[in-house]
């Protein structure tokens, strides 16, 4: 399938007015995690403003209940992080990503089908991410790397993201524990001298543990708080510093919350660590002799109900390889998902 120049430019862009992003009660946050340390009037309008970017209480306990599937999530929020690496994206287009991610899924549930739709809303919300915070986003299609079980049609996102935008309300600034980061780390080490450091390590931290539903009972600023602690327990001049007294930063911080979230990051720092240093099974080397990809038979065309909904596409038409009713062909070794009405390759 080719795409025209327009049309690579077209995906940037969503069918609504653009203003509406910036607009409301979306908080003038910056996405430089490593800019100097906000004022304590912004810290605490961040801290105000921070509830009405999160979901709502009960979603953690949805997981445990196993009304909405974890295992589900956490894959969705692996594949972003490699799409995010693999790309270069910064630290917060990936948590941006999740936050959509989570906050849709507080307020919407997906068609029950074989993990398309899963995977349909997190190529939106990562596409809707990278347009907020990147300066070069990739094609929609080219964005669908890194083990994409399925290809999407960039209308088909596009369809998607505006479900996206509409189900949040079009508030996609959201207050994020790297709001907080710069701002803790000053406050932890006011000479500046590990300034640098703490936030580097700290926002690592943030992203190993974005994956861990446990963490949707914090708040940014909370999380940000046990972050900044759990990186100043590497530095030996800092790791003394007690995790009480960091609601002494500024005010709103919960010392409840904070402690009990840093005893969650530190005890997945050490299962991480013990895992980096568990041994390493070397197996010989294999030459691997690549053949040309055999083309595909001719597809079929899908099968589509509502043409307006990114979930237009029949359960048998998008969720299982082995269905012959709807328009198929390998692509990167994934299953094309094309709900182009009557196209043909």
């Amino acid at each position: 399938m080719s795409l025209s120049c327009s049309d690579c430019f077209s995906d940037l862009l969503c069918g609504e007015d653009s203003s509406g992003i910036l607009s409301g009660e979306s908080p003038e946050c910056s996405s430089d995690i490593e800019s100097p340390a906000c004022s304590e009037e912004s810290i605490a309008g961040f801290i105000e403003d921070e509830r009405k970017f999160v979901p709502g209480f009960d979603y953690l306990a949805r997981f445990q209940s196993h009304s909405l599937d974890i295992s589900a999530r956490t894959d969705s929020v692996a594949w972003i992080l490699k799409v995010q690496t693999y790309y270069g994206f910064h630290p917060l287009t990936a948590y941006l990503s999740v936050n959509y991610l989570d906050r849709f899924l507080y307020s919407r549930r997906l068609p029950q089908a074989n993990g398309w739709p899963m995977q349909l809303l997190s190529v939106a919300c990562l596409s809707l991410a990278a347009k907020m915070e990147e300066p070069l986003v990739p094609p929609l299609l080219d964005l669908q790397v890194e083990g994409a079980k399925f290809i999407f049609e960039p209308r088909t996102i596009r369809r998607m993201e505006l479900l996206v935008l509409s189900v949040l309300d079009w508030r996609l600034r959201s207050v994020t524990p790297f709001c907080f980061i710069a701002f803790f780390a000053f406050k932890l080490d006011s000479t500046g001298t590990f300034v640098d450091f703490l936030i580097q390590r700290a926002t690592e931290i943030i992203l190993s543990n974005i994956q861990e539903a446990s963490f949707l009972e914090y708040w940014p600023s909370c999380i940000a708080a046990a972050a900044i602690l759990s990186a100043a327990n590497e530095i030996p001049n800092l790791s003394l510093e007690n995790p009480e007294h960091a609601e002494s930063w500024c005010d709103g911080l919960s010392k409840e919350k904070i402690i009990g979230c840093y005893r969650l990051m530190q005890e997945l720092v050490l299962q991480n660590n013990r895992k980096n240093k568990s041994p390493t099974i070397v197996l010989p080397q294999l030459r691997v002799t690549v053949r040309d990809r055999m083309r595909s038979s001719t597809p079929t065309t899908p099968t589509t109900t509502d043409s307006s909904s990114p979930f237009s596409l029949s359960s048998s038409s998008s969720s299982s390889p082995l269905s012959s009713s709807y328009k198929k062909r390998k692509l990167n070794n994934c299953l094309w998902v094309d709900d182009d009405k009557g196209s043909s390759e």
